[in-house]
């Protein structure tokens, strides 16, 4: 618990610093009438062909989104304590080579991605999603913090407490799911093996990153804040795909 609420107070921090780096590129980030109204969200489903799994999705704004964690398996992919019950209800957890589909399946987007590689990604990276879906960019996530974060307010301070499941969430921590984008405390898989932190966080991989690092968004139990950060790639975290733009 007390290491939880250490990291509660570092995201604050840091989403603060990214928020004001996001600011100064461009004026328009800072614009609160990127808000969305809840009652605006439109909610839908799809199917995977590749193994025929069906998913929920939601549109929030001008995004759509899964409104589920990707249930893929891949090589590098993982089910917490390494049982398929924990994948039929969080999904899975992928590398961030295997979310970028480094080896190239699917798409060369994201090929030679990875842990110890630099690469020139293409954007949108398709990744480990489904065709006609990529694997959410920084500046994705960007866009969804700030479209369901309080109107007028600061920019990502609520965002966790709208993007969260409003059950499963250890200690109170349950969100209100006001977007129907359900975000689940899966927890993660650690680079050493071992899983963590089911009940008390989610986190979720971006396409952005480098050979040593890569972006991804989390939020936790004791907060109302979602936090856009960067780590070792070797982790193995959650994905959601978001459609591609028509």
């Amino acid at each position: 618990m007390k290491m939880i609420k250490e990291i509660g107070l570092v995201c604050v921090v840091t989403f603060v610093m990214f928020a004001l780096l996001a600011c100064n590129d461009s004026a328009s980030s800072c614009d609160s009438s990127i808000y969305v109204d809840p009652l605006t969200v439109v909610k839908s489903f799809m199917t995977d062909e590749r193994d025929g799994q069906t998913y929920k999705t939601v549109t929030i704004g001008t995004q759509t989104w899964m409104a589920e964690n990707l249930n893929l398996e891949t090589d590098y992919s993982y089910c917490y304590n390494d049982s398929a019950e924990y994948c039929d209800k969080y999904g899975r957890f992928y590398t961030w080579a295997a979310a970028m589909d480094s080896v190239g399946t699917w798409s060369t987007n994201g090929k030679g991605c990875g842990y110890g590689n630099v690469c020139s990604a293409t954007y949108p990276v398709r990744g480990v999603c489904p065709e006609g879906w990529h694997l959410p960019s920084h500046e994705d996530w960007w866009i969804l913090l700030r479209a369901v974060g309080t109107d007028g307010g600061y920019v990502g301070l609520t965002s966790g407490k709208a993007l969260k499941s409003k059950t499963g969430w250890n200690d109170n921590g349950n969100g209100d799911d006001a977007f129907g984008f359900a975000a689940l405390p899966a927890g993660h898989r650690g680079v050493r093996d071992g899983f963590h932190w089911i009940g008390e966080s989610a986190r979720f991989w971006s396409s952005s990153g480098g050979d040593t690092y890569a972006y991804y968004v989390y939020m936790n139990m004791d907060g109302d804040i979602a936090n856009l950060d960067n780590l070792s790639p070797k982790f193995g975290y959650s994905v959601r795909c978001i459609k591609d733009s028509e």
